[in-house]
């Protein structure tokens, strides 16, 4: 907000555009600042209030994201304010009474006072008397009407105290007050920017200028506002990637921290996706670029985040809400207590104390400040650990949730084949079996033949060149050795001693039992076994053979990720029950399950059939999220309480989704929820301390033990309204902190 207010013309707006409002609910100037109007109710979804936020865009309203304009002007207003305070305060007649003391006089000394009074409401009262007039017009009473009220009362009793000798001024605490309100806006414009500093990251991640590489193969350096898709970009070590792109050369460690949250640096090749902003680490990349400006994923990460940041949870409004029902209750207070104190003592000094001090004391700034804070640093929190909310109900729904239903494919698994097992016939090692079928399958692109082939890399074999490779429809495949490079395992050394002799000229074949079947060959009663209990487990199993003997077989199934087990037990230890929903047959379904120690299952499911499963669990009264992929799920996604897409780093738009986990890692639901019920837990500290202070103030402010000499002054119950607000700021701030691993 600048020091003035914006300049609306209302008489030629319709009536549905003057009631006020913010965008940026957690900041207690943007919730009054004039520019702002029409905003979506609570219950809108983030993607319809982009649309609306489009017709602002003719406002300059940049400072409204990192807030730095209203702190630096509370703490410009707050230092002069306090300079100014400190002749008034040393020249009041009171505190020279109370510290014993005789201030330096001089002729129209007696005016310090009141002329520093009047400068100091002119100059650091203005602000909130602009914000109190807003929430006036607005139909909306909060904080700053009561400020305004407050500090209203005090000048108004002293001007005339001074002009008409009605009683003593009290100027000293005016501008007391004045001074600490300005400095617990300070504090709270400090807290909302500190808040707010993902966004800024994030934006600060992308570089200003990149190396274009021309068709000349020389670099031009250029703005990254300047780069259009296709073209080729050189990125040093140490620089940060310009936009989204992929790798056409070189290798490097890529740190994705800010953007996916996994801290370790991630190796890049050529083929591999990079992300913009990400920074590259020990070697030069030369990237091919995707996407530029909007359509890249740190522009869509910071789109989410700010719709998150605007949105408004259930307990947010119920907090907006008492800040108003407050509002009437300190006006009547303040009624009750001028009328008691009037008949009491009768009308003068002590009463307009007692009344201003009910009105600064009632100020719900703690109350406004307990809910948004905690909301827009939880967001930014989550952005920072990989996870993107959309939508913050279902954030806040999280701690409650009965049952997280699991998409199998590509969720809890790997989402692609991998050899689980190996046997081998007598006098043949694992290792050779596993080399033949890898040189086998070396020119197939089948994904069995690529499982075969990682894991014969992932277990440094040496794999033989072949031959007069040939695939064999619906059987499997075979080629020729070469030569002979197996590893010498077994017995007898290379080649196994079994068969004996050299390998080179071999014809061997990998494939399933239609393989067996077509050659006419028996595998063995081991194999036999081997085979009957891999299909029990749900995997699959496919025959080495040289020549026409069986040597070995694979079974191969979709593998469980690792992170699966660990994320399963968190979130069983956190009293959720598990579910896993697939489209694979009930076999396959009930081995991962098993594995994985997940009683629900749901086999066989259609796409198009996902969202029932989910009805029917809500049906039983549980509240349900489902975790999936975003594409075929989401039916699914749309219909649970909360959906969860996962895995989804560079489509951070997935509509169907109210969270986005940006990496494929299983583990960030158990975060989410933790993050979920320790946000949810900073609220209620928050709100029962703001909403307490009051319940305790005010019949203390009000004078109730004034029969035993307890009395607050307007200065001192400043100093307890301040102090409650910065209290909430620094617990929300202490979210920061939380540990999402336990």
């Amino acid at each position: 907000m600048t020091e003035s207010t914006h300049d609306h013309d209302a008489d030629s707006e319709p009536d549905s555009a003057r009631r006020e409002k913010p965008t940026d609910s957690y900041c207690s100037c943007c919730r009054v600042c004039d520019c702002y109007r029409d905003m979506p109710e609570p219950d809108e979804k983030p993607a319809e209030r982009r649309d609306e936020h489009a017709d602002h865009e003719e406002h300059d309203h940049g400072a409204h994201v990192d807030h730095s304009d209203h702190e630096e002007m509370f703490k410009k207003r707050f230092f002069v304010c306090l300079v100014l305070s400190l002749p008034v305060l040393y020249y009041s007649p009171m505190l020279q009474e109370w510290f014993g003391y005789t201030a330096v006089t001089f002729p129209g000394s007696e005016f310090v006072g009141p002329v520093l009074g009047v400068v100091v409401f002119a100059y650091g009262g203005i602000p909130f008397l602009r914000m109190g007039a807003v929430e006036a017009r607005n139909r909306e009473p909060g904080m700053m009407l009561l400020i305004s009220l407050a500090i209203t009362v005090a000048f108004v009793y002293s001007l005339a105290a001074v002009l008409f000798g009605i009683g003593e001024p009290f100027f000293w605490e005016l501008v007391t007050l004045i001074v600490i309100f300005l400095l617990g806006h300070w504090i709270e414009m400090r807290s909302v920017r500190r808040a707010s500093g993902a966004l800024d990251e994030l934006a600060e991640l992308l570089p200003d200028t990149a190396e274009r590489i021309t068709e000349a193969g020389e670099t031009e350096e250029v703005p990254v506002d300047d780069l259009e898709e296709d073209d080729l970009v050189l990125v040093r070590p140490g620089s940060n990637v310009p936009a989204d792109g992929v790798v056409e050369e070189g290798e490097s460690n890529v740190t994705e921290a800010m953007v996916t949250g996994e801290s370790k640096p991630v190796k890049k090749a050529p083929g591999d996706e990079v992300i913009g902003g990400t920074t590259n680490r020990d070697g030069s990349l030369r990237v091919r670029i995707a996407a530029t400006g909007e359509e890249t994923t740190l522009s869509g990460i910071m789109r989410l985040v700010e719709e998150a940041q605007e949105s408004r949870s259930r307990t947010q409004v119920l907090a907006d809400r008492a800040a108003g029902w407050l509002f009437y209750a300190a006006l009547a207070v303040a009624a009750v207590t001028a009328v008691g104190w009037t008949a009491a003592v009768g009308f003068g000094l002590p009463v307009v104390e007692r009344v201003v001090t009910v009105l600064v004391i009632a100020c719900p700034h703690a109350l406004g400040l307990a809910v948004p804070l905690v909301v827009a640093i939880n967001t930014s929190t989550a952005a920072r650990n990989g996870m993107l909310v959309r939508d913050r109900i279902a954030m806040e729904e999280a701690r409650n949730l009965d049952t997280v239903v699991f998409d199998k494919t590509g969720t809890l698994t790997e989402g692609e084949q991998g050899v689980v097992e190996i046997t081998a016939v007598e006098g043949w090692s694992e290792a050779e079996v596993l080399t033949l079928a890898a040189a086998a399958e070396g020119d197939s692109e089948h994904m069995i033949a690529q499982a075969i082939r990682e894991e014969a890399g992932e277990r440094g074999l040496s794999v033989p060149g072949v031959r007069g490779f040939e695939a064999l429809e619906g059987r499997g495949v075979r080629a020729t050795i070469e030569h002979d490079a197996i590893p010498a395992a077994a017995p007898g050394g290379a080649g196994g001693s079994a068969n004996g002799g050299e390998t080179d000229g071999r014809t061997v074949s990998v494939g399933g039992p239609n393989l067996l079947r077509h050659l006419e060959v028996e595998p063995g009663p081991d194999l036999e076994r081997f085979a009957d209990q891999a299909g029990e487990r749900g995997q699959g199993v496919v025959y080495v053979l040289r020549d026409e003997s069986v040597v070995g077989a694979l079974a191969l199934a979709d593998v469980v990720r690792e992170e699966s087990f660990e994320a399963i037990d968190a979130l069983q230890g956190m009293g959720i029950e598990i579910a896993m929903l697939t489209g694979d047959d009930e076999d396959v379904a009930r081995a991962v399950a098993d594995e994985l120690e997940i009683d629900t299952v749901f086999a066989e499911v259609l796409p198009e059939d996902k969202d029932e499963k989910i009805v029917e669990l809500q049906a039983q009264d549980k509240l349900v999220a489902m975790v999936g992929d975003g594409v075929n799920d989401a039916p699914a996604l749309t219909r649970s309480d909360v959906g969860i897409a996962i895995g989804s780093g560079t489509d951070v738009a997935v509509e169907s989704a109210d969270v986005v986990l940006v990496e494929n890692d299983p583990r960030d639901v158990a975060r989410l929820v933790r993050l979920s019920r320790k946000s949810y837990r900073k609220m209620q500290e928050n709100i029962v301390w703001a909403a307490g202070y009051n319940v305790f103030a005010l019949p203390l402010a009000a004078g109730i033990l004034a029969p035993i000499g307890i009395l607050l002054s307007p200065a001192v119950g400043a100093v307890l309204m301040s102090a409650s607000t910065v209290i909430v700021a620094i617990n929300a701030q202490l979210l920061r902190r939380v540990d999402l691993e336990s």
